[in-house]
């Protein structure tokens, strides 16, 4: 069992910064990570997800080049940096833990076991 708890969401103004934490319990960190957001009104969607090592990453067309994806196994911890941000960034962003380390299985959200409860970031135009 592994318990998801992000922090650092807020408000920002486009084109800040900002850096979601997401911290993991439980005995292992041994899974891949995500991150998730859902505007209102939408459908959640994938955003960024890491390997379990950290070699591998994968990004959202939409966000590629703006965030990143990093992850410290001896903290149990994955962050997701958010430069560059935009109105449309505005969303409830998500962690979510998988043991699959594929890509097709990153990108959508029955690839993983186990979710945050999500941290609302705002971006102001």
């Amino acid at each position: 069992q592994v318990q998801l708890v992000e922090s650092g969401g807020g408000l920002a103004q486009a084109g800040g910064s900002l850096r979601l934490s997401c911290a993991a319990s439980g005995r292992t960190f041994s899974y891949a990570m995500g991150w998730f957001r859902q505007a209102p009104g939408k459908e959640r969607e994938f955003v960024a997800a890491i390997s379990w090592s950290g070699g591998n990453t994968y990004y959202a067309d939409s966000v590629n080049g703006r965030f990143t994806i990093s992850r410290d196994n001896a903290k149990k911890t994955v962050y997701l940096q958010m430069n560059s941000l935009k109105p449309e960034d505005t969303a409830v962003y998500y962690c979510a833990a998988g043991t699959s380390n594929d890509y097709s299985s990153l990108k959508i959200e029955r690839g993983y076991d186990y979710w945050g409860q999500g941290t609302q970031v705002t971006v102001s135009s």
